[in-house]
């Protein structure tokens, strides 16, 4: 999938460091519930059964590569979770690299991942679970017409404070 400025493409052995770095980053274990500390043969797993239909593993990461001139940069990944192909619905969720967000790479991406589900997967609708102070997610999200359905409040736990999270909606306008 690609658009103007970026690609999403499936995951690489090659991108295993990366995903280490990642998943193993402390500071945003909150927003994914890990507890624990993901090895290095774990995630080299995760990328060889990566290669799986979405209908067996439920799941979907894409990496997302920005080009610029001869040069391509992975800035973040973008998920379908919770895929669930008999009511049709699927979560999404999208990180993107400190050094690389404020550029539209997650507006893009996440146009992308919408025209796939919408239009490939044929999903009814897409949902993200975003905490409440990520205004930046909150507005990426209500500008792709994504709307607030309900607030967990004190949901998460994130640095011994309690967080409020919104869950938001998009049904597809074509359904």
């Amino acid at each position: 999938m690609r658009s103007e400025n970026l690609q999403l493409r499936a995951l690489e052995p090659t991108d295993i460091d990366l995903l280490y770095q990642w998943e193993n980053d402390t500071s945003a274990w909150h927003l994914s519930s890990t507890l624990t500390p993901f090895s290095r043969f774990a995630l080299e797993q995760y990328v060889i059964n990566a290669g799986e239909d979405i209908f067996a593993t439920k799941q979907l990461r894409l990496m997302i590569d920005v080009h610029s001139g001869q040069t391509t940069i992975t800035t973040g990944c973008i998920d379908l979770f919770d895929f669930d192909p008999v009511n049709l619905r699927a979560g999404v969720g999208i990180m993107i690299i400190k050094a690389e967000r404020e550029k539209g790479y997650a507006s893009e991406a996440l146009d992308l991942m919408i025209d796939y589900a919408f239009n490939k997967l044929r999903l009814h609708q897409l949902y993200a679970n975003v905490i409440a102070k990520n205004v930046a997610s909150i507005d990426l999200f209500k500008k792709k017409h994504f709307i607030v359905i309900g607030v967990k409040k004190e949901w998460i736990i994130s640095e011994n404070n309690w967080e409020d999270e919104y869950m938001m909606q998009l049904i597809n306008p074509t359904a």
